[in-house]
């Protein structure tokens, strides 16, 4: 009898502490992996792209997220709205995450060349710089988020594979003559590659046709 008593005691304990977690847990529990994704395609800290969709959702709880599938706070006519809005409608939250990638390189494209995938701090600070939000603490909310929930942690996901290939880059410059054949990782910028690769920017340009600054996961370069 008193072991049947400890057992239900458990089952009531471990119970209770999973309906515990928070709404934000919750939300972060569920689109971590979009999360760290997004920033191994694009450059984009992990840590940012969960905090601001927790701030900007009340961790998917807002109406917009609910019934718009909008965890960001764009504005726009385009997608579909069950209920009338300003802001955009989208079939599945992916699709938000997507549109909001498109947004931060349309509007603020030099954050991608200034600031790496760990550095969240830049990023929050440039990105309220650039007006995404009227607050001015909205960079300041956003970073206490990050670190309430140890968000920083899904920075490094890819971490030790940067580490390799800019080890493996550097073996690739010492035994060859020739120009280097590069394909643009998540952090790289043009001043990065130039003082990699002992070279210049405007040099790294000329061999490219670059007219632009801006570069592209994957893009194709010679060194």
């Amino acid at each position: 009898m008193l072991k049947k008593f400890i057992y239900a005691s458990l089952i009531v304990f471990i119970s209770g502490t999973a309906a515990a977690q928070s709404p934000a847990e919750n939300y972060i529990e569920n689109y971590k992996e979009v999360a760290v994704s997004t920033m191994n395609q694009h450059g984009i800290p992990a840590s940012v792209i969960l905090g601001i969709a927790i701030h900007e959702s009340a961790s998917g709880t807002s109406r917009i997220a609910k019934y718009l599938n909008n965890h960001f706070g764009l504005k726009g006519k385009s997608g579909p709205k069950p209920i009338k809005s300003a802001y955009k409608g989208y079939e599945e939250v992916d699709d938000c995450y997507d549109d909001f990638v498109s947004y931060l390189k349309t509007r603020f494209s030099g954050l991608f060349n200034r600031y790496s995938s760990d550095d969240y701090r830049g990023w929050a600070l440039g990105i309220q710089r650039g007006g995404y939000a009227h607050s001015r603490s909205w960079a300041s909310q956003v970073m206490g988020i990050i670190k309430k929930y140890n968000l920083d942690q899904f920075d490094q996901s890819s971490g030790s594979t940067a580490k390799s290939s800019i080890l493996a880059a550097g073996k690739m410059e010492s035994k060859q003559s020739e120009p280097v054949v590069y394909y643009v990782r998540r952090g790289d910028t043009l001043a990065r590659l130039a003082q990699r690769f002992r070279t210049t920017v405007k040099e790294i340009k000329n061999k490219n046709g670059l007219s632009s600054s801006l570069l592209d996961i994957g893009q194709r370069l010679h060194l």
